[in-house]
Formats: C-alpha cells, structure tokens, sequence
C-alpha cells in the first residue's frame, strides 16, 4: 500500500459513529489559536497509510489542532459510565476528548481522537482541555510502551497553543492526537447497564466481538451454543487479554494510576496516561498517583485491581448473559492466566529457560532485597545480565555492577548466590543468557525526570529532547553510546516530581 502524501487520501470508516446516536454526541473540537507542532510520529501514521511529508502540512498542523474536519471524518464525543476509585462515579464520558474519524491503514483500521480539544457534553466541571505538560507526558508513554511491546494506544501528534488554562498554576494549552482500534472501555458497557438498556447494551456487544472479536461468534467446535455463548466468550477473551496486560505493567515496573473502569481498554489496551510512572527505586507498595492518598492503584495492587475491575464488566454484561454462575466460572480463570503470563515474563527477565517449581520464592527474594534498598527497578534487572553463573568475577573497571544498586550490599550477594544456584540448573552459556536477557529488559524507560526535562524544553519551544526520547524508547532494549545519562538513576531533584490526577 502506498502511502498517502494528504490527509485528503485518507480512507476512511467511522464504525463507531455508525452506531445509534445514544452512543454519542456529535460535536466539533475548539481549535487552538496559533498552534504549532511541536512533533509528529512518522511510525503511527504509516499505521494509518499516511507518509512521513504529509505530517509537515499546513492541513495536518489544522486538522490537529481542532481548526479543520478531518477529510471523511465524523467527531463525536463518546458516552460511558464507570468506577472510580472503587465507588460507582455514574455518567461519565469524553470531557475533554474527541473522535474525530476512523482511517483505514495497511494492517486495521485505527480510531483517530483529539484529547484537549475541549468542551463536550460530558465535561461536566472541567473545561475540556489538556495542557502541554500532560500532553507531553501521554505523547511519550504510549510510545514508550510500545517500544516496549506493551498493548497500548498511539500517537500521532502533540500540537500546542500559548492559550492559558487554569489548572493548579496557569498553564498552555496542547493537544494529543492519539490513536486506538477503537476507545470502548469497560464502562461503555457498565454505562447501558446501570441506565437498564439490554438493548443498547446488545448492540455494544455485538459491534465489539464482530469487529474486534469475532473468534467469540461461533461456539467452538463440539460445543452447544446459546444465546449468552458470545458474550461469556467475549468475557473469556477480555480477562485473557487483561491479565497479560497486568503481567505486562508489572513485568517493566509501569505503574497506571488511575485504573478506574472508564481507563479500561475493552481490548487489552493501555489507555488514559495520566498520572502513570515508571518506576525508580524499587517500592512493593509504590504509588505513582499524589491523588491516591489510600494507594488504591498501587504497583502490587494492580492485578487485583484488574480482576476487580473484570467483575464490574461482567456485572454489566449479566443483562445478556443472565447466569451469575457462568460469568463467575470466566472470572476465575482470570488468575491462572495472570501467572502463567507473569512468570513467563519474569522468568525470561532472569535468564531463566523456563519458570519451574520454587522460582517463586528465587523471585520474592529479589522483591525483598530490592524494596529494602530501593534498589533501582530497571537497572537491578539489566544488570543481572552481567552476572556471572560461576561465581564472583570482578567486574571491569569503571563497570557498574548489580549490587552496586544496593546499600547493602551483603544482602545483594546473599541472594546473588541463590540466583547463580539456579542458573546452573539450566546450564545456560553466560553469553547466550545475556544476549537473551537484555532482549527483554529495557535499558532506557520513560523515567519521571526525563519526561519532567522534555516538559521544559518544549515549553521554551524545543522539541529536540522529545525527539531524542522517541528515538531511545522506539528501541529500548539497545544501549546507544552518548546517550548514558538517560539510562543512570535519577539525580537527586527528580525526587521532588509528583503526577497527581491533573497530569
């Protein structure tokens, strides 16, 4: 497929603005004034069949910056309802994003939503827009994710303004162009559920399992099916999905921070980056969000919290299912799967052939050692590839080496020991198991200081530390010389960040 130079070559499908008007309210963004690129990804929007000159426009700057219609587009402002924070939050909706149409790409065909654009119906008290700060943060996640092979929404644009908006200080305005298959959550659903529409809630369903699901439509071969088997198996494929994502968050040290039923991907997607962070030094108990003062999102919490949330979209589909017992039997395979999906990845992180009986206790021993000592999350782990299985080798100068992360250092060694015992189970050459190994945990991630530097650069209207971040988290896993100082941990004063439900 070649790709097109204009937005006007863009071919189009608006789906979900297909659906009944109840799903949405049709409105248009509130476009910038004197708006500026301040970058465009060139990788999401071949995704789109899209060519990197088009996103240097004059038509690209307008349609992103909410001035012009999308060429074949539909905007509409998607409705939904959710928990948050563990209470029943009622209506709910796109306060401050919007659809503006769906473009088919070379592979799918991807929903294209403008967040910061503005007042819609569901804004409720907020003003409907973003501003640069956590606009800068989002660009960068979803791309740092997916550099890490972690499911999540796209970029296409970050596009600000010298607009003012009030927040805790005043601030300027921006705009995200982010990208998905679609935005449905958990709480669409929840949303026809708690207003006693089956029948809204049916035609939901059935538009996400034959677009997205359609595996779910026939019962598997020698099975009776009824009227329900869609949408169990619908469950089935969602709890599947989610408790790989939760293993994915865990796996890397990502912590959400506001995993509320409106920020859960009916796909199995990372969606809403708000008040996210990776994690520093290393805190069971971390909590990334200043506004969660009870630490309901905390990093241990958050497989729990999945399944909680699974619960809640169950519930909602119970009008079509109508069997609590059939619902709760896909409910607790949620468990095994989250397991299964965790310990293959943190067995391949420790250089393991495969997760055997015992490594569990191998693992809560690295867990304790490094919440001891807040040890360094992404380091402790990429620097085990350095370890020798046959015991202590002395490192070259100038190396830094794992337990160099730890206060105690005793204690580093102490489970070192135990980890070289169970690397000669296998009997894995050291070279092929640190090849393998830093394959698979990253170098570089999207580390609250360096998001807080490229924050002020492109306040001044420098977008180069942007840049640089894209290229490294495109690609973490590679150590790029010159680029040191993005992979050390943090200097003193990132200590003093804090991301709360406003970022």
């Amino acid at each position: 497929m070649k790709l097109a130079s204009t937005l006007q070559s863009l071919r189009t499908d608006n789906s979900f603005a297909a659906l009944p008007d109840a799903f949405y309210s049709r409105v248009s963004p509130q476009p910038l004034d004197d708006p500026w690129l301040v970058h465009a990804n060139p990788e999401a929007a071949a995704l789109i069949g899209l060519a990197p000159e088009a996103l240097a426009t004059p038509e690209f700057l307008s349609v992103f910056s909410g001035a012009s219609p999308l060429p074949g587009g539909s905007p509409l402002a998607a409705v939904y309802s959710g928990h948050q924070f563990g209470v029943w939050a009622g209506q709910l909706g796109d306060g401050r994003a919007l659809l503006l149409g769906e473009a088919a790409g070379p592979d799918g065909s991807w929903e294209l939503q403008l967040k910061g654009s503005g007042l819609t119906p569901y804004s409720r008290m907020g003003d409907g827009k973003a501003v640069l700060r956590s606009s800068v943060r989002e660009y960068l996640a979803s791309e740092a994710m997916h550099g890490l092979g972690i499911p999540t929404t796209r970029a296409l644009a970050l596009i600000a303004s010298d607009d003012p908006v009030i927040r805790e200080t005043v601030e300027t305005a921006a705009i995200v162009t982010r990208m998905s298959p679609s935005f449905v959550r958990f709480g669409s659903f929840e949303h026809w559920a708690s207003r006693e529409r089956p029948d809204l809630l049916r035609i939901l369903a059935d538009y996400v399992i034959d677009r997205f699901y359609p595996d779910c439509r026939p019962a598997p071969a020698g099975v009776a099916d009824t009227d329900a088997g869609p949408y169990l198996r619908l469950l089935a494929a969602v709890t599947r999905k989610t408790a790989a994502l939760m293993a994915d968050w865990q796996a890397v040290g990502f912590c959400h921070g506001v995993m509320n039923t409106d920020n859960m991907s009916i796909l199995g997607l990372t969606l809403d980056y708000g008040p996210y962070g990776f994690m520093d030094g290393f805190d069971a108990h971390h909590v990334c969000n200043h506004s969660d003062t009870a630490g309901r999102y905390a990093w241990d919490a958050q497989p729990a919290v999945g399944h909680w949330n699974l619960y809640r979209l169950a519930g909602a589909l119970m009008p079509l299912v109508q069997d609590e017992d059939a619902l709760r039997a896909v409910l607790a395979g949620y468990e095994g799967a989250f397991l299964a999906a965790f310990h293959d990845r943190m067995a391949a992180k420790l250089g393991l052939a495969q997760w055997q009986a015992g490594d569990e206790e191998l693992l809560n021993g690295l867990w304790s050692v490094m919440h001891q000592n807040r040890a360094d999350f992404t380091l402790s782990f990429r620097r085990l590839a350095a370890v020798a299985s046959a015991g202590d080798t002395p490192p070259a100068p100038g190396i830094e080496t794992f337990e160099d992360l730890y206060a105690d250092r005793e204690a580093a060694r102490a489970w070192l020991a135990t980890y070289r015992a169970r690397l000669a189970q296998d009997g894995r050459a050291d070279a092929e198991r640190a090849a393998a190994m830093n394959r698979v945990n990253p170098l570089y991630v999207l580390r609250n200081h360096l998001a807080e530097l490229a924050i002020r650069a492109a306040k001044e209207r420098d977008s180069g530390e942007i840049d640089r971040l894209m290229r490294l988290l495109r690609d973490p896993y590679t150590e790029r010389p010159g680029h040191e100082s993005y992979a050390r941990v943090p200097p003193d004063w990132a200590g003093a960040l804090q991301v709360s439900c406003s970022s």
